[in-house]
């Protein structure tokens, strides 16, 4: 839940409030729009006025605008806008070869991995967005979808949820009967079947919507809902909620969904219905979708990118208000995540640590995140502040989204599924480290007959002291060399 209100599960396309003035000499002059609404990164700030025109012109106007430094160059763009000069967009991918199986050169492997992974993902989804019930004048529903009915964005939805079918399946595919979802618009019903290839609980909002109805009244207009929800909403499949690995490939997703409907405010409403009618809602991205993001991303090899899950880090820590207060010169911060499970445990934990305590350079923490003992917001607390994080193969590695940029992800071990981790790392743009040399690496009870244990995710390993110090390092040099860390420390000693 934490994570659903910093990115805002219910909120606005974009909502201001415009504040009416009173005569009253008392009372300082109220800016025009409640500017607290935008909560982002100060480096999106710059994107979002670019994107929305009529609240930069409405800024430039206000003497009480914050966001006046933000105004000075508006010619910055995400990279999916129609208008936004390749020059200026957010990011781009680096790619060091092309694999010829996937692109014939270089700037064709950096295309794709941009499509793949970047803010050109958010332009195909945006490219792919047909109507498919069309408003016959103002004010009456519409229902627009991306190919496969992967997002959906809806206005005056009609939504009877008074009969609920319930039973031990998690998502059923006939939730929604015929009448029970619809709008008061023209609807092309062959479009709409066209659009069930990818029928499937978390690919698809085929099964939720195939039934959509167009209404002969209008559901709102005509008093037909019990309840009618004014603010935004949002409509999310949640994919197996067992470890923060597969958690974000929730909150991936709904990162991306708000670019797609350009939303980012954080209101959010937590609601019980009979009949609703939603003035304006999205069906988010979901978690496992073909060709999707995060879990099997297809992703083209030897590129990676500082930009869309960059931007995801960084939109995540300002709403939970997660600081760097760090580096400092001549430390390198080195985070050992300790693991309490019955596998994938260092057994010469104590001894790499011992080793790493040696060395003056190095400032070295050891947390077990079991939540219990440290909440969540501590642990992005910890880990946006480590300048190396070393962990064994497992959903812990996944706070390697909210390192900061200039860190080492150092997968102690991966348990033989290195594209796991090394992807993510590539998709968030920070350096990947793994153990490469197996002579150097000792599974528990090696040498007796196989058993389960012998798998690779199912057992305990020491590990040689000197190879992990030569990676660790190898590691530091790197984060030292990075110009953004050396500028945090200049930063820092101003």
């Amino acid at each position: 839940m934490l994570l659903l209100v910093a990115l805002g599960i219910v909120f606005s396309p974009f909502v201001v409030t415009i504040e009416k003035t009173e005569n009253n000499n008392h009372k300082p002059p109220a800016p025009l729009f409640n500017y607290s609404r935008i909560s982002l990164p100060s480096e999106h700030i710059p994107y979002f006025l670019s994107n929305n025109k009529r609240v930069a012109k409405q800024c430039r106007l206000d003497p009480l605008c914050p966001f006046k430094d933000a105004l000075k160059d508006l010619s910055v763009c995400w990279g999916y806008e129609k208008s936004c000069d390749p020059r200026k967009r957010f990011s781009y991918p680096v790619c060091t070869k092309a694999d010829s199986a996937w692109a014939r050169s270089l700037d064709a492997a950096q295309e794709l991995f941009w499509k793949q992974a970047d803010f050109g993902y958010v332009k195909e989804r945006l490219s792919e967005l047909k109507t498919l019930c069309k408003a016959s004048k103002p004010g009456n529903s519409s229902l627009r979808c991306s190919s496969h009915s992967r997002f959906c964005k809806a206005t005056n939805l009609y939504l009877d949820l008074r009969k609920p079918r319930r039973s031990h399946e998690r998502y059923k595919e006939d939730f929604i009967q015929t009448g029970e979802i619809g709008g008061h618009c023209r609807l092309n019903k062959r479009a709409l079947a066209a659009e069930g290839e990818h029928k499937s609980p978390l690919q698809s909002w085929y099964a939720e919507l195939q039934t959509y109805k167009e209404l002969d009244f209008d559901p709102i207009e005509d008093g037909h809902c019990d309840i009618i929800i004014d603010k935004p909403t949002v409509f999310m499949k949640l994919d197996a909620g067992v470890n923060m690995y597969h958690h974000f490939c929730d909150f991936v997703n709904l990162y991306i969904s708000q670019h797609i409907n350009n939303s980012f405010s954080s209101d959010i409403n937590i609601i019980m219905w009979d009949t609703v009618c939603f003035k304006d809602a999205f069906f988010s991205l979901l978690p496992r979708m073909r060709y999707g993001l995060f879990y099997n991303t297809p992703l083209i090899s030897d590129c990676s990118s500082e930009g869309m899950f960059r931007a995801f880090s960084q939109h995540v820590l300002h709403r939970l208000n997660i600081l760097q207060v760090g580096p400092k010169e001549g430390r390198v911060r080195v985070t050992l995540l300790a693991r309490s499970t019955e596998y994938r445990r260092i057994l010469n934990q104590v001894e790499l640590i011992n080793a790493l305590k040696t060395v003056s350079l190095l400032e070295v923490s050891v947390v077990d995140y079991k939540y219990k003992d440290v909440p969540f917001l501590e642990q992005l607390k910890i880990t946006h502040n480590s300048d190396i994080f070393i962990g064994m193969h497992g959903a812990g590695l996944t706070h390697l989204l909210f390192l900061p940029d200039w860190a080492v992800i150092f997968e102690l071990y991966n348990c033989q599924d290195e594209s796991c981790y090394r992807d993510l790392a590539r998709l968030r743009g920070i350096r990947y480290v793994t153990w490469q040399k197996m002579d150097k690496v000792l599974p528990q009870d090696k040498g007796h007959h196989p058993t389960l244990g012998d798998h690779p995710k199912f057992t305990n390993y020491s590990f040689d002291v000197l190879e992990f110090m030569r990676l660790v390092l190898e590691a530091a040099n790197y984060v030292t060399r990075h110009p953004k860390w050396q500028r945090r420390v200049l930063h820092d000693e101003l």
